[in-house]
Order: C-alpha cells, then sequence, then structure tokens
C-alpha cells in the first residue's frame, strides 16, 4: 500500500480517533478503581450514622434544615458548593457555628469526568480556600459531585489534605423521590457507620422540600434504633467536631 493510500485509510483513521477516548476512559472511568479508597462507611462496630447534606447552601433551605436538626438534638457534615457558598457566606458560617462540619463539594458542582487537572485543582482548591476563610477550619473531606472522580483529583485531594467521601446510603438520587420512601430507605439500609446522602439544596427538583418534611421521622426512626447521629469526621473515627466562634456578620460579604 502506498504512503498516501496508508495514510487515508479508514483503519488509521480509526485508531487516530481512538486514542483519546482511551485517554478519556483511562484518565475518567479508570479512576473509579481508586475509588476503593474513598470513605464509604465508618466504623461497623459503632452506633454512629453520619447524615450528610450536599449541594447548598441554599440561602432559604438550609436554615430550616439547620433549624431542624437543632430541635432534634442531631448533628451532621454539610458538603457545600463553593461558588453557592460565596453567596451565603453567613449560612455557611452559621453551619459551622451550631457544631456542624463544613465540607467541600466543588467549587461549580462540575462533573469531574469532563474536567481536566487544571480545572479540577480550581475546583478542589477554590471551594477548599473560602471554606476555610468562612468558617476558620480548612474542610478536610471532599464529596465529588454525582460521586464521578478522576485520575487527576485523589493526588490533588491529598495537596490540600482532604480526603474523599461517596456515601452507603442514598435515598434521592437523579429522580424524586417522595419524603416517605426516603424515610423508609434509610431505616432500611441503616447500619452502623453509614454515610447518608441527602440534598438541602435543589439538585434533584423540589429535593430540599422533600429532606424537611422526611428529616424529622428520619432522625426518630435512627434513634429508636439506637443510632447517634454526627458528622463524617466522628463516623470515621476523628475526633469531635467543634463549634467555630464565627457569627454569621462576622462571614458575610
Amino acid at each position: 500500500m502506498a504512503v498516501d493510500e496508508w495514510l487515508d485509510s479508514p483503519r488509521l483513521l480509526l485508531r487516530l480517533a481512538l486514542v483519546p477516548a482511551l485517554a478519556w476512559l483511562t484518565y475518567a472511568w479508570g479512576a473509579h478503581a481508586a475509588t476503593l479508597f474513598c470513605a464509604r462507611r465508618g466504623d461497623p462496630s459503632s452506633r454512629r450514622i453520619a447524615l450528610t447534606f450536599d449541594d447548598g447552601p441554599d440561602p432559604v433551605h438550609t436554615p430550616r434544615v439547620l433549624d431542624l436538626l437543632d430541635g432534634l438534638g442531631a448533628r451532621g457534615t454539610f458538603f457545600v458548593v463553593g461558588d453557592r457558598a460565596a453567596r451565603a457566606r453567613a449560612v455557611v458560617a452559621e453551619t459551622a457555628a451550631r457544631g456542624h462540619e463544613v465540607a467541600s463539594h466543588g467549587w461549580s458542582h462540575a462533573n469531574l469526568w469532563v474536567c481536566g487537572p487544571r480545572r479540577t485543582w480550581r475546583e478542589i482548591e477554590r471551594s477548599h480556600a473560602l471554606i476555610g476563610e468562612i468558617t476558620g477550619r480548612p474542610p478536610t473531606h471532599f464529596r465529588p459531585p454525582w460521586g464521578a472522580v478522576n485520575a487527576a483529583m485523589f493526588p490533588l485531594l491529598r495537596r490540600v489534605g482532604e480526603r474523599c467521601v461517596l456515601w452507603s446510603i442514598q435515598p434521592e438520587g437523579l429522580r424524586p423521590v417522595t419524603a416517605p420512601v426516603q424515610v423508609d430507605r434509610v431505616l432500611s439500609a441503616a447500619h452502623p457507620g453509614a454515610i447518608v446522602d441527602l440534598h438541602d439544596a435543589e439538585g434533584t427538583s423540589g429535593a430540599p422540600e422533600r429532606l424537611i418534611e422526611a428529616l424529622p421521622r428520619m432522625v426518630a426512626g435512627l434513634r429508636a434504633s439506637g443510632y447517634e447521629l454526627t458528622t463524617v469526621t466522628e463516623v470515621l473515627g476523628g475526633l469531635r467536631t467543634p463549634a467555630v466562634l464565627t457569627t454569621p456578620e462576622q462571614g458575610s460579604t
């Protein structure tokens, strides 16, 4: 075959097209093998469960969730989106001041499958810096949006001292699930060291309203089963998360 014919051959063009596709599969999908090292649950001998809240802060719904948790005597971990936190600094400061843990959900809720290393670093570092600025305590946990990771994420998390945290129970994902069904799913799947993934802001339409309806019965049912409801740090065996003495006024723009 002449060189010109070979260069124009469909087989060569197919091979060239496969190179970036295979590179992306390795970078994005292949990295999911490393999620074996992400935290999904805590100590199975402990009667502790972590309630976690994604996608906030929401200036309307997150304060309602905080009030509910106060009334129920429960604590949790809020995985906040950086650009939303920048617009609701007082809510983030109040979350920390009430003794909850504030962790990172990235800067813009971007799917890391489509983020190169530089964009991945911006997603991690900007949110990490802002949370530390608002609360006085840099976050130590990171939850990738939709659980999607890439090969750059893990070494970049190590640079800022954060650990990837996923979940062992998710009562509502991309499709809406009624509050009673969410309660049933959590109570039936509850186990020592569970990490429950909830949503205090809209990713799925109407999610915060369903959470607010479900939370009292969810907490009551877990308590009746003998569980303490606390933060990810405590469920993973860390020290008790202290309240950060930052007033909403100090954290506001």
